[in-house]
């Protein structure tokens, strides 16, 4: 009888075992379903997201190369369809876990080659409207924190070539009124009689300023007579300028 008991003892401890290691198979199972299907979910609302950062990004490109293009021009319409597809794959890479500089580089250079084929001077105004689209990509890729630039270069200080730093940059854009022109061609060209209502100058003393902004290649003139517009060099400065404004804040 005494050994019955013990038999039947340890059956039951043999089966609390078991019951025990099945328990522990079954939390072990629902964790890992559990994870896999919060895996799956956050998988899921990165596409969803990505998918409508990408669709705002492609109305951006719409709107932007709309506005700031330069209206009567006889390749306006081709050299928008290129632009369009061109910042239509760019922001694509929204959509990419990661983002090398490689990458970028590639992204940057395209914009370059398409730049060395641009026939008029007036193309640096829709130049620099794709250019400034394709960075809010890419500033947009870093808040995502999509693409880390590894580049970590230290400036030459050095290698600043002062005078023409002056003459061609700091100088024109010292003055009040220069920097209003600039400013207000930033947006859109404007003609002579538009920027004198805007500053307040007459005659030669707008000619001034104007010739000042012309001669660092900040601005330029459809044809005598014609509106001044905006340069990539002035967008940049102009850029440069609002950047470090906001720094020093």
């Amino acid at each position: 009888m005494m050994n019955k008991c013990k038999h039947a003892s340890q059956e039951f401890q043999d089966i609390k075992k078991k019951l025990s290691e099945i328990q522990n198979d079954l939390k072990r199972f629902m964790e890992q379903s559990n994870r896999q299907q919060l895996e799956l979910i956050l998988a899921s609302s990165r596409k969803d997201f990505s998918n409508a950062i990408v669709s705002h990004m492609i109305e951006d490109v719409e709107d932007g190369l709309d506005t700031h293009m330069v209206r009567r021009c006889d390749m306006r319409e081709t050299c928008r369809a290129k632009f369009s597809e061109f910042l239509k794959n760019s922001a694509g890479l929204l959509q990419q876990d990661k983002v090398g500089d490689e990458t970028i580089a590639k992204n940057k250079s395209e914009l370059d080659a398409l730049r060395a084929t641009a026939p008029y001077k007036k193309c640096d105004i829709c130049f620099s409207e794709v250019a400034a689209l394709q960075e809010k990509q890419i500033n947009l890729m870093k808040a995502l924190q999509i693409y880390k630039s590894t580049e970590a270069k230290a400036p030459n200080i050095s290698s600043i070539p002062e005078e023409s730093i002056v003459d061609g940059i700091l100088d024109p854009v010292s003055n009040k009124t220069r920097l209003q022109i600039l400013k207000a061609l930033y947006y859109e060209p404007k003609t002579f009689s538009a920027l004198s209502e805007l500053t307040g100058l007459r005659a030669g003393n707008l000619l001034f300023h104007l010739q000042k902004l012309l001669n660092s290649g900040m601005v330029i003139q459809r044809h005598e007579g014609g509106d001044y517009m905006i340069t990539d060099k002035g967008y940049k400065v102009l850029t440069m300028i609002t950047y470090y404004v906001n720094t020093l804040q």
